[in-house]
């Protein structure tokens, strides 16, 4: 009885140390989210934001709390990574509204598009002049881009770029340029495959600056992966975001680096993905090797229709919701940083 019992109590001590100092290393992951604080104005998710001298507008969104839609808008100043001053702006003139997209200039924000009050969808967009303060109307919205919500924009080589999303008849894949110095439309080539809720990001990959449109919902979440090349006005699949081929470099991958309503924002020549609808998993994206790798994950509460920005190539998540909270707290990450726990 003597001898089992010692038995048994080696073995519960070998289980313990085990439990807590055999960990698999495959789970073990590079990256540490910082808490940085939450942000002065009500809390939203499906907001819009942009940004024009490394200082972010962030405005507009559902309050899930209140149950409402909004329209306010604020100019966010970061300072390394300490201080935070907040200035609310000249309210936004369209009517309230979530779901919307925006995209900036060097000198001027556009928002545009979304859904109202009571859900109808939305076409007229807006510019923004930070040197005034002041907001004008863009009268000469295309017919063909129709009222919708849920697409996704980008500003590159002096064109913002608009497309995707969904509207009263079906999820899109067409896609449209805005010239700012001119203020006109043009439609351009439609993206390969219809999407809404996808996400987009500009990096240069060596070759130029180029924008990209990844993953997204259309009868689930897409696997996909584009550039746009602006010279020649055309989309380039990238390699899949799931274990697709039989190459080896992609048997890491999983289901979840695809995902819909999700942020991306660029750092030090990399994009990042993370948070959404199917994953909090947050993954690094190398341009010179079309290959991803995992990061910790978002170490938040879990949200999507969050918003993803770059302030002085520092990466940052804000608001978004999960179907019952909104939030309004600021998180920026440290990609190569050892994992710290809630700091």
């Amino acid at each position: 009885m003597i001898k089992q019992s010692i038995f048994f109590i080696t073995a519960l001590i070998i289980s313990s140390l085990c439990f807590t100092g055999c960990s698999d290393d495959d789970n073990d992951y590079l990256g540490n989210w910082v808490d940085r604080a939450g942000l002065d104005f009500k809390v939203r998710s499906h907001a819009v934001s942009f940004t024009i001298d490394d200082v972010v507008y962030i405005g507009t969104g559902y309050d899930y709390d209140d149950d409402e839609k909004l329209k306010d808008f604020y100019k966010v100043e970061l300072s390394g990574t300490g201080g935070i001053q907040m200035t609310q702006i000249s309210e936004f003139p369209g009517v309230e509204r979530n779901r919307a997209v925006a995209f900036a200039s060097e000198t001027k924000g556009f928002v545009g598009l979304g859904s109202d009050d009571d859900d109808n969808y939305l076409n007229d967009f807006y510019s923004y002049d930070a040197s005034t303060n002041t907001w004008a109307t863009i009268d000469n919205v295309p017919e063909a881009l129709s009222a919708r919500k849920d697409a996704v924009a980008f500003y590159v080589d002096g064109k913002g770029y608009v497309g995707t999303g969904e509207d009263d008849d079906r999820i899109r894949s067409d896609f449209y340029s805005y010239d700012p110095s001119t203020s006109t439309w043009e439609q351009i080539s439609s993206l390969t495959y219809p999407r809404t809720k996808a996400m987009s990001f500009v990096l240069d990959d060596g070759t130029g600056e180029h924008g990209y449109i990844i993953s997204g919902y259309s009868n689930g979440s897409l696997d996909d992966f584009y550039s746009y090349d602006t010279e020649n006005n055309s989309w380039t699949e990238l390699n899949k975001i799931s274990d697709f081929t039989d190459y080896s470099f992609d048997d890491d991958y999983d289901n979840n680096i695809q995902r819909y309503d999700g942020i991306a924002f660029v750092m030090a020549g990399r994009a990042y993905l993370s948070t959404g609808q199917g994953s909090s998993e947050t993954w690094e994206w190398n341009p010179l090797t079309d290959r991803w790798k995992q990061k910790t994950d978002f170490e938040g509460s879990s949200r999507y229709g969050g918003l993803g920005f770059t302030i002085n190539d520092v990466g940052y998540i804000s608001t978004g919701g999960n179907g019952s909270y909104s939030y309004n707290d600021l998180w920026y990450f440290e990609p190569y940083e050892e994992y710290e726990n809630k700091d």
